[in-house]
């Protein structure tokens, strides 16, 4: 029986019957850009995250950088983001011309350490950027108590958190400003890039939106040399008849994570991830631990699984950013757990008995690892 790491079919053809009314009109209509559709999902998603203002952009790492140059981040500035995370993240903090400094993560939940990040801290520090990393979010009364104490933005990265939540709110509203992916992949996904900008700030909302739309907010009018992204009306009705459910398929991705951590309770060779106390998690990926992680991804390939892994590479090893002068053994939670990272199937509609037989081959191939290393 094989195994998808994501199944993003049998979400489509969940909504499918909504969508399709809606792509016919726009196709009729000819109405892309804007529109009642996307007006209506900026409002729909900002209520669920529980902001005043939901600004569509093109993607999710526009989003970030969109988010950053609201904060008044500006080239030469030093924005602090952990090392692990998508390049994406640090992607934005470059294309301003800002500096990327890294830190290293928690060896618990592997979120960004407060600790690393006060010490970090420079004069040239504008902003931190915390990770709601793999669906719960960072450690953010620390990060927020640190922020204020030297007088710091926080730019959330909300990318893989939506509905994640924790002792102060939901991700995506416990700073300034938050940037989040509608990647396809993402628990909220549309069907090709989008993503948004949030924040219960109105001139944040105007800054953004203006600067998205070539810095201009009456036609020919351009206040400010700008880019152009903005969330794509075809990509608006996906994201309402995803929205609709996506308590609903938060709520199962847990189901599917409690049922993981017990089928692994008595495995010694997987280290099941940790929630911190007082999250929510969503569950945009259950990531595991195991030794010799590379054998048993082979193994499980081999057997029809679909493991990934969820980052193989801390950011400051990457070629992309060796310029930055980091050196391997500077982030060693990061660089540990980077060997040892796995992620399983994940998706709202994994059944049990697929997740028996994940369990059952992920225990096969760390056996014979194992056993080899005797």
């Amino acid at each position: 029986m094989r195994v998808p790491f994501i199944d993003l079919a049998a979400q489509q053809a969940e909504i499918a019957q909504e969508v399709l009314p809606v792509w016919e009109m726009l196709l009729t209509t000819a109405g892309f850009i804007g529109g009642e559709q996307v007006d209506g999902f900026e409002r729909e998603y900002a209520d669920f995250i529980g902001v005043d203002y939901c600004v569509g952009v093109g993607n999710g790492t526009d989003a970030v950088e969109l988010a950053l140059r609201a904060a008044g981040v500006c080239p030469g500035d030093e924005v602090i983001i952990p090392v692990n995370t998508f390049i994406a993240t640090a992607e934005a903090v470059s294309r301003i011309g800002a500096v990327p400094v890294f830190v290293d993560v928690d060896v618990d939940y592997l979120l960004i350490d407060p600790a690393a990040v006060e010490d970090a801290i420079t004069a040239r520090t504008r902003a931190i950027v915390p990770v709601h990393l793999y669906g719960q979010t960072a450690p953010m009364e620390e990060l927020n108590s640190i922020a204020e104490r030297y007088g710091l933005e926080i730019v959330e990265d909300a990318a893989q958190s939506q509905g994640a939540s924790c002792r102060v709110g939901r991700a995506g509203s416990l700073g300034r400003v938050a940037a989040t992916s509608f990647y396809p992949g993402k628990n909220l996904g549309a069907a090709g890039d989008a993503g948004a900008v949030l924040t219960n700030d109105p001139e944040v909302a105007k800054f953004v939106r203006n600067l998205g739309a070539h810095g201009s907010s009456i036609k020919y009018v351009h206040d400010r040399v700008g880019i152009n992204s903005r969330l794509d009306a075809v990509q608006a009705p996906v994201l309402r008849a995803k929205l609709r459910r996506l308590d609903a398929w938060n709520a199962a991705r847990r189901v599917a994570a409690s049922r993981y951590t017990e089928l692994l309770a008595d495995v010694p060779e997987v280290r099941v991830p940790l929630v911190r106390p007082g999250n929510e998690d969503v569950w945009h990926l259950y990531v595991v631990q195991v030794e010799e992680r590379d054998r048993v991804l082979a193994e499980l390939g081999a057997a029809g699984i679909g493991a990934a892994i969820h980052y193989p590479t801390p950011l400051h090893l990457t070629a992309a950013y060796s310029g930055l002068g980091y050196r391997a053994g500077e982030f060693p939670v990061a660089e540990s757990a980077a060997k040892r990272i796995l992620s399983l199937p994940m998706f709202p509609h994994l059944t049990a008995d697929l997740q028996a037989v994940v369990v059952a081959e992920l225990i096969t191939a760390t056996a014979r690892v194992t056993v080899g290393a005797r």
